[in-house]
């Protein structure tokens, strides 16, 4: 009967040691996902915003004042990618600037489907060190842009070379995807 006995506490207390493990993983569980969802994105557009990692570039409109270096040139280029249903195209395949001169470039969308369209344009410059020499003064990735069914936009940006970009670094490439925000916004 004592043996009957052991049999049944130890069962009663693996159940028990079962309960507070589970209790354990699943607060484990809540705490990863939270760090994930909440935590983690913006911790992370810090860290792309501070170090140019990702090819972040400055995401808000600044003032600059032209300090051109009339003795240097660097080749910016133009990639542009779509996801969905779009006409996007870059005005030029790419342009020579002169660092501390401003500069501008139309890109060209359409939205080819038969309803309104919201769209956000994702920029990204290479190499990501360059991402912090890159300023742009006006884009049209700082907002959502809206479009009416067969709508066609013309763009702008406008940007500067930053002057302190490195020696070394003679070509940025500055690159857009471009897709619907559709679903995203009719659920805010």
């Amino acid at each position: 009967m004592n043996e009957q006995q052991d049999k049944t506490n130890t069962g009663m207390d693996e159940r028990g040691d079962n309960r507070v493990t589970v209790r354990q993983l699943l607060l484990i569980i809540a705490g990863s996902f939270v760090f994930g969802v909440f935590v983690l994105p913006p911790l992370y557009d810090v860290i792309c915003e501070v170090t140019g990692l990702n090819g972040t570039v400055n995401s808000v409109p600044k003032q600059v004042t032209e300090n051109v270096q009339e003795n240097r040139e660097v080749k910016v280029e133009f990639l542009v990618s779509t996801q969905g249903q779009w006409e996007f195209t870059r005005p030029v395949p790419s342009m020579v600037v002169k660092p501390g001169k401003m500069y501008g470039a139309d890109f060209f969308a359409k939205n080819l489907t038969g309803s309104s369209q919201v769209a956000q344009a994702v920029p990204s410059v290479s190499p990501s060190i360059a991402a912090r020499y890159f300023i742009k003064t006006e884009c049209f990735c700082f907002d959502q842009q809206s479009f009416a069914a067969g709508e066609a936009k013309d763009m702008p940006v406008r940007f500067v070379v930053d002057p302190d970009l490195p020696e070394d670094i003679e070509t940025i490439t500055l690159s857009y995807t471009f897709y619907s925000i559709n679903q995203v916004a009719s659920r805010d």
